[in-house]
């Protein structure tokens, strides 16, 4: 008996409780998230339907070759294992990438990708679209920079990496997490990846919003955001982002686009997030995602990117030494 009350208990404690709202009545956004999950922006290749099964979900889980190697890590190493061949340094090990373990859970359905439109989960891109992402590839040479500035933006601590900062706010293999305050007149939205945070000022109307963008010859990184309620749903509305930014992905933006996301708090322990993408210089058409922002750790602490790091001068230095030996 005692130890069924207390599997009914703890099953009491894990129903979701109703959204919580401030003072005015809107959804209270306060608190830290987190969108840690295998689910990635686009479908994998090979994988066709927006949703699976859980055994499915499962199956893609364990293909998965960061799953695969933090499940690896996790064994105790054995006597024939060697470390990397001399000059390899390898790169991160399993310690420190948390980019979880299982597909993405979004109202009720196992997804495979955040892109709900079109439907095949894949960017609609343009022809300018395709060769932007081309030359984005070229100009950014991770092995053998000419200069600082052939290293993407967040390899110089600038923003952080794989569209963590947004818009929209994509996960990461580490840090995907983010703390949210909410004030009367603003949101601002900390994110832990290079500690980025985005101040969006808040306002009656969408016409207000709107009129409140700064002037177009301004392009900050992460955007020129504004936002306003429509009903239980924040949305944030971003253009002029910085055209580095745009050019680096993974959600390539141009001066004409507009990203719209909405945050809609569906419980105590969980924000509903969606964004569309309009933007005619890149894509054939507006596309669309979504995914969940569930309830995470309790804190965040700083990503300190520049202080102590000595990466930048480093891979100079060594594509330097390497162009003298040739």
């Amino acid at each position: 008996m005692l130890i069924c009350a207390a599997l009914l208990a703890g099953a009491a404690q894990a129903a979701p409780g109703p959204a919580p709202r401030e003072a005015a009545g809107h959804p209270d956004l306060t608190g830290v998230w987190t969108n840690a999950s295998i689910t990635r922006l686009t479908r994998p290749r090979g994988v066709t339907p927006l949703v699976v099964s859980d055994a499915e979900a499962e199956a893609i889980a364990k293909a998965n070759p960061l799953v695969a190697e933090a499940d690896a890590e996790a064994r105790p190493s054995g006597p024939a294992e060697r470390p990397p061949a001399a000059g390899d340094p390898g790169g991160y090990n399993a310690f420190w990438l948390d980019p979880g373990k299982t597909l993405a859970t979004v109202e009720g359905q196992r997804r495979t990708s955040w892109i709900v439109d079109p439907p095949d989960g894949q960017l609609p891109l343009s022809a300018n679209g395709r060769k932007l992402i081309a030359a984005s590839r070229a100009a950014h040479e991770p092995d053998a920079p000419s200069g600082p500035e052939a290293l993407m933006p967040w390899d110089r601590c600038l923003i952080g990496s794989r569209g963590s900062g947004g818009p929209g706010m994509l996960n990461n293999i580490y840090n995907s997490n983010y703390q949210i305050v909410q004030t009367p007149g603003a949101v601002a939205i900390d994110v832990e990846m290079i500690h980025d945070v985005r101040i969006i000022p808040v306002f009656a109307t969408r016409a207000a919003a709107q009129a409140a963008h700064a002037p177009a010859a301004l392009h900050p990184w992460l955007g020129d955001s504004t936002g306003w309620w429509d009903g239980k749903s924040l949305v944030v509305e971003t253009v002029h982002v910085n055209p580095e930014q745009g050019r680096s992905g993974p959600i390539f933006l141009s001066d004409q686009a507009r990203v719209t996301e909405r945050f809609t708090r569906v419980s105590d322990r969980q924000i509903l997030y969606q964004f569309t993408v309009e933007d005619p210089a890149y894509y054939t058409r507006p596309w669309r995602a979504e995914m969940v922002l569930s309830a995470g750790p309790e804190r965040l602490y700083e990503y300190a990117c520049h202080e102590g790091n000595y990466a930048l001068p480093d891979i100079l230095a060594g594509a330097r030494a390497a162009e003298r030996k040739r």
